[in-house]
């Protein structure tokens, strides 16, 4: 009876039990593909197969890193899909805390020395942004633990030393094998990956078999895999396509029919010679060309032809609203007319729903704590001062108020609370704490402060006061004393002039 080894292709019999590993894991990538393009093509049949709608519309059936990467580096809106939400969730610098005390811990000191010179917060951007385009993306940490290419292929050892960090796309970190074995806490995620790292300028570059200790990997939205997620133009790559078609045939329909056509008719009664024929030829190529602007044409009338130009701004609203619903980027904002009176609040709140929520869910726990974490287990970074408190990652408050914001609120409030103040029943009908709580929305910290700044400034105006009266009191003291003596010396002379005359 034949073994399973025995029913065997004899190239796979004669493959070690690493290479058959590797094997099974190009199958099982293969695998998943198939799996993926066999969904996607169904997505545009109807009728039972008999109408293919991505066919007959010109949509590509299966995508790759390489379609979505072309969309990225050439199409405008496709850029700003990508570019807008990560640009705005790295934007403001990130701060790791692990005590609320004054002074630093050793953890939050020896962080903010790394961050600062691997510049951090730029690689994890460009990270953000290759994870955006295609499935996922990886941080190659590079440590001094690794003396040979070769050494890359082993587990991290030791407590190394960080050397560098390259955020590497899809496309160039192929996953080489997967941990197959079910009873693994790694079971169904990669083992190795072959990453290929750009020389220079790109024109080379290097490939390395490089174990997953030595990787951070990080996958957008994922669904079943926890290692494949799904890259942001997939959902609206048709819609892409269609914007791309419709702006591109806008532009050359003004471009044909912007500059009108002309056509010649030859009077009945003229006889058009070759000579003449050759010489109109050339001055409508010269007119063509710029290089004349008046047609000389003896028995030949030119008349212009119908511009035919439509506006195509409705059709390119539509498409951009749908790729807005998709992605969650409001409209103002992804067209980049967010500025001035166009931005409005419920826009405003909606975009900083959507900073807040990437930078919960993908800068914080994807990308910034299992780097963090991996850098206290290769002893980069100091261990934390307690296990149960940990540390925190603090960002900056994205509802914070504009400049905008704060002065359309303070003439909102100066003009209610110019009303309440010169109406003289105000007071019957609301307590001025209700008015300062319910009408202008302040909270009681602020009422509070309100309360306390009104106290100072009446005793600062009865301390006016009182100054003013002792400095009244003192001049009319004064005053007095000067007349007494006014008056002391009238009774001297009128004394001196009483004695001058009994003499």
């Amino acid at each position: 009876m034949r073994t399973p080894i025995d029913r065997m292709p004899a190239h796979l019999r004669s493959m070690t039990d690493a290479q058959l590993e590797t094997y099974k894991s190009a199958l099982s990538v293969m695998s998943e593909l198939t799996n993926r393009w066999e969904l996607a093509s169904r997505a545009g049949l109807q009728y039972e197969g008999d109408r293919d709608i991505y066919e007959a519309l010109g949509y590509k059936t299966s995508l790759s890193y390489l379609d979505y990467y072309a969309r990225y580096e050439r199409q405008d809106i496709a850029a700003a899909i990508i570019d807008r939400p990560v640009e705005a969730t790295w934007k403001d610098e990130f701060t790791l805390v692990e005590s609320s005390d004054d002074e630093f811990t050793p953890l939050e000191k020896e962080w903010k020395a790394l961050a600062e010179e691997f510049d951090v917060a730029s690689k994890f951007e460009r990270l953000d942004t290759l994870a955006c385009i295609g499935q996922y993306s990886v941080l190659l940490l590079g440590l001094d633990d690794v003396t040979t290419t070769e050494g890359h292929a082993s587990p991290v050892v030791g407590k190394p030393k960080l050397l560098y960090l390259k955020p590497i796309g899809e496309n160039n970190a192929q996953i080489a094998s997967w941990d197959t074995e079910s009873t693994s806490p790694r079971f169904g995620k990669p083992s190795t990956y072959s990453i290929k790292v750009q020389l220079g300028d790109g024109s080379s570059n290097k490939t390395l078999q490089v174990h997953h200790s030595r990787v951070l990997h990080v996958a957008g939205k994922t669904l079943e895999s926890e290692i494949l997620g799904r890259p942001v133009l997939q959902s609206v790559f048709n819609r892409l396509y269609d914007l791309e078609k419709t702006v591109g045939a806008s532009a050359e329909m003004f471009w044909r029919g912007g500059r009108p056509g002309y056509k010649a008719s030859i009077d009945d009664n003229y006889t058009m010679s070759d000579t003449d024929k050759e010489d109109l030829l050339d001055q409508i190529a010269e007119y063509e060309h710029n290089l004349r602007r008046i047609l000389v044409a003896q028995g030949v009338s030119i008349e212009s032809l119908a511009q035919q130009v439509a506006d195509p701004s409705n059709v390119v609203d539509v498409l951009i609203q749908m790729i807005s619903a998709v992605t969650g980027i409001p409209k103002r904002i992804l067209t980049g007319s967010e500025r001035g009176e166009l931005a409005s609040t419920t826009d405003r709140d909606s975009w900083m729903d959507l900073i807040d929520a990437r930078r919960n869910k993908i800068a914080t726990k994807q990308i910034i704590r299992p780097f963090v974490d991996r850098c206290i287990e290769y002893g980069i970074l100091p261990q934390v001062k307690s296990e149960e408190e940990g540390y925190v990652i603090e960002w900056p408050d994205s509802y914070a108020l504009t400049e905008k914001d704060r002065v359309e609120i303070g003439k909102s409030r100066a003009t209610a609370l110019k009303e309440y103040a010169t109406n003289p029943t105000s007071e019957d009908m609301m307590p001025l704490e209700a008015f300062l709580k319910i009408i202008l929305g302040l909270d009681d910290d602020q009422i509070a402060l309100i309360e306390e700044m009104r106290e100072a400034q009446m005793e600062e105006r009865l301390e006016e006061e009182e100054k003013l009266l002792l400095e009244q009191e003192e001049r009319e003291r004064l005053l007095r004393e000067e007349e007494e003596k006014r008056q002391a010396r009238q009774g001297e002379n009128f004394e001196e002039e009483e004695e001058g005359g009994e003499v």
